[in-house]
């Protein structure tokens, strides 16, 4: 892959998390000593983490979906609080920022905010989600990729690439090493949810997928050690 500048790294709640519940604290740590590798490169490193860890829609809850959306978006904000906690104390300069107003936690997002703060070398985490119900992590993820003109999304997973089937149910599921955005579209492949695989096409963000708990994982998504599924534009 050619050199990039700008990178938005998605990274799944659950994966930062410890199976009895908390965070996973050596592993958050891990993450960071890997961005902090990106971020020593000169590369731009904006991030979107899911909220599945506290709360992952409305299971056995009676609740309206705007309302367990809100809680989702919550969560995100509390994950990314945490989590740049401990990119700072590896080194690094951060900023949370969120679509709605959330105290002095977090800044207002907005394009030219970002590029302000990438100027002055801040890793910057997209908490809330679009700040919409309906509207998951990966149409934020997507949306923000956009918006701040990332050339890649490195979407970290608890799978290590894209396959025809689930590899959990099928052991004869095939990994593809590369595919289009155009046929994550058209097979329905549940990459990332739908409507954010159509804007990533819409708008022709590559981006590459990959395993989290792999050594190395987040480094090597950008170099020629990458062994997940890259997914190209057309």
């Amino acid at each position: 892959m050619d050199q990039l500048k700008r990178v938005m790294l998605k990274l799944s709640g659950e994966a930062l998390a410890k199976k009895e519940g908390g965070f996973d604290e050596e592993e958050i740590k891990r993450v960071a000593a890997q961005v902090k590798v990106l971020y020593d490169q000169g590369v731009d490193i904006g991030i979107v983490i899911g909220g599945g860890n506290f709360w992952r829609g409305r299971t056995g809850v009676e609740i309206d979906r705007p309302k367990s959306d809100s809680i989702g978006m919550l969560a995100t904000v509390m994950n990314c609080i945490y989590v740049s906690e401990h990119f700072r104390y590896a080194g690094m300069k951060t900023a949370v920022l969120t679509p709605f107003i959330c105290g002095n936690f977090t800044e207002l997002f907005s394009k030219d905010r970002a590029n302000e703060l990438f100027e002055q070398k801040k890793v910057l985490f997209f908490a809330g989600g679009t700040g919409h119900p309906y509207f998951s992590t990966d149409m934020a993820m997507a949306l923000r990729a956009v918006e701040i003109n990332a050339d890649c999304i490195l979407a970290a997973k608890n799978v290590d690439g894209v396959y025809d089937s689930d590899p959990g149910k099928n052991p004869d599921a095939k990994k593809f090493d590369k595919l289009s955005i155009s046929e994550v579209v058209e097979r329905q492949l549940g990459v990332i949810d739908l409507a954010a695989s159509i804007m990533l096409m819409e708008n022709k963000i590559p981006m590459r997928l990959f395993a989290l708990k792999k050594e190395n994982s987040i480094v090597d998504a950008i170099g020629d050690n990458f062994t997940g599924t890259e997914i190209t534009i057309d």
